[in-house]
């Protein structure tokens, strides 16, 4: 949000070009309407406006909104003491003008790779045995050591925990992965099942096994039981 039309347009443009979608709001009245309508990944503000002064607005979004919404301020105050003030008002950082194009990206940057951490963070999770499954985030984990999978390979891997002992057809597996992509080859399943066994060290000393079933599917199942 920014009074100055020209330096609006530059730091929107600075943003688009680095593949954000941006709006742009001229008055604290508007954002605010704005801002009880829908969400939005990161605020940036400018201390200076009519009506309804940055810090105004600043207060009124940590007062009435639930989620930690990252605020950056556009300011050309550089004096140490209206900085502090903007820090203790709430905001998370901020960038001087006139706007260096770099500094303000590295910045965006680094407030949503805070942000995005800590809903990792918090995100609901799913945990068997040694296995824990960040759901939002679609993060794997045994023993608290990160495993990397693919979009699918997490898919796959839930939905035999989610199953457990119970046999799932490549019919069920397919269309529960896959969805509307259902005429992938058979063999596609087993190199996804493949992948997750070894990747998920999905063995007996583990807890756990992956049981191939001749002619249906596949069925995790947990040693000892």
């Amino acid at each position: 949000m920014d009074d100055d039309l020209s330096q609006t347009a530059y730091v929107a443009q600075t943003l688009s070009s680095a593949g954000h979608d941006c709006q742009v709001f001229t008055d604290g009245k508007s954002l605010i309407h704005e801002l009880r309508r829908q969400p939005f990944d990161l605020l940036l503000l400018d201390w200076n406006m009519p009506e309804m002064p940055g810090d105004i607005v600043l207060n009124w979004v940590r007062q009435n909104l639930t989620t930690n919404l990252p605020v950056l301020f556009l300011t050309s105050r550089s004096v140490e003491a209206d900085i502090v003030q903007m820090l203790n008002a709430g905001a998370d950082d901020y960038v001087l003008k006139p706007v260096s194009p770099p500094v303000l990206l590295a910045r965006v940057e680094a407030l949503l790779r805070r942000i995005y951490a800590q809903k990792q963070k918090d995100a609901p999770h799913e945990t068997y045995g040694i296995y824990r499954f960040n759901i939002a985030a679609q993060l794997a984990a045994v023993n608290g050591e990160p495993v990397t999978l693919t979009q699918k390979e997490f898919e796959l891997a839930l939905l035999l925990f989610r199953n457990l002992s119970r046999p799932l057809s490549r019919t069920h597996i397919r269309e529960s992965v896959w969805r509307q992509d259902v005429d992938i080859p058979s063999r596609t399943i087993d190199t996804h099942v493949s992948q997750i066994r070894s990747k998920l060290v999905l063995r007996p000393q583990n807890g756990y096994r992956i049981t191939p079933i001749y002619s249906y599917g596949y069925r995790l199942e947990k040693v000892g039981e």
